[in-house]
């Protein structure tokens, strides 16, 4: 995510000239906005194309407001971060934000010292989350590989009348020698014996 350059953006607003003098800071920052959308369905359209890293989306459009689009968006994982751009301070619209994947959040007119520091801070939370939910994914794949080595060894021990630890062995061994993982010979031992893995 962070390679040394600065990120790709797209600005999603139904103004005209925000997005311009939006786009216009950014670019001064070493940003590149790589597109521009007026409305939700266009904004769905930009990402599709371009995989931005960062969308800034106003909230309130024509056709599809920003907090639908945006969970669109993180449904097809069509941007990493982004950051609501609204003229709205209210605690209903921060909350219904957070709920649907918003990273940050930029109050208009936009205040060019904050822009930076608030892309940044976004950028990171999303990196943090990245990395959570690949630790997650990384257990429970670890979870369900342990869960069919031991069904396969419990097969293995009822039919063979094997111990536990000669039938884990038996297992380990075909593992080393055909040199492929363990988990995969378990899925074999279980379909060979007519069981799902």
């Amino acid at each position: 995510m962070d390679d040394g350059r600065k990120c790709t953006v797209v600005i999603v607003d139904d103004e005209p000239i925000l997005r311009m003098d939006l786009s216009e800071m950014l670019e001064m920052r070493g940003y590149k906005v790589v597109g521009e959308a007026g409305d939700g369905y266009d904004a769905i359209l930009t990402c599709r194309e371009k995989k931005p890293d960062l969308v800034f989306m106003d909230i309130k459009m024509p056709l599809l407001d920003g907090l639908s689009v945006t969970e669109m968006i993180c449904d097809e994982k069509l941007a990493q971060t982004i950051i609501l751009l609204t003229a709205y301070t209210d605690h209903d619209y921060i909350e219904k934000a957070k709920a649907c994947g918003i990273s940050g959040y930029l109050v208009k007119p936009i205040n060019e010292s904050a822009l930076e520091p608030t892309i940044e801070m976004a950028r990171n939370k999303t990196r943090v989350c990245q990395q959570l939910e690949e630790k997650v994914e990384s257990m429970t794949n670890r979870l369900k590989s342990r869960i069919i080595i031991e069904k396969s060894k419990g097969w293995l021990m009822q039919k063979g009348n094997l111990s536990e630890e000669k039938a884990y062995n038996y297992l380990r061994e075909i593992s080393q020698d055909k040199n492929i993982p363990m988990v995969q010979v378990a899925q074999f031992i279980l379909k060979r014996a007519g069981l799902r893995p």
